[in-house]
């Protein structure tokens, strides 16, 4: 079992910056790939931002070159920096973890508008 908080949303105005935080508990050792994602009103659910237990990161064309994925040295804290943030980014974003069963958190708003 892993448990899964995410903090950091809010309000931030076109061009701005936000920092996602996803703190982790639980089964860490089994966990294989952590990744944020985020879901539009009327859309899919869609991965922003992964990484894999080896390392290995990868980001949705949308994002790349804004976004940063990062974790700690301990595994148990996951962080999304969000930079040159546009309306389009509005959504809700989940962490996410796979052992491989999949876990996730609660969601965080993150709402981008002037």
């Amino acid at each position: 079992q892993v448990q899964l908080a995410e903090s950091g949303g809010g309000l931030v105005q076109p061009g701005g910056s936000l920092r996602l935080s996803c703190s982790a508990s639980g089964s860490l050792f089994s966990i294989n790939f952590m990744g944020w994602y985020r879901q539009a009103p009327g859309k899919q659910r869609e991965l922003v931002a992964g990484i894999t237990s080896g390392g290995s990161v990868n980001y949705a064309g949308s994002v790349k070159g804004r976004f940063t994925i990062s974790r700690n040295n301990a595994r148990d804290m996951l962080y999304l920096q969000m930079s040159s943030l546009k309306p389009e980014d509005t959504a809700v974003y989940y962490c996410y973890a796979a052992t491989p069963q999949g876990y996730w958190g609660q969601g965080n708003q993150v709402t981008v508008s002037s």
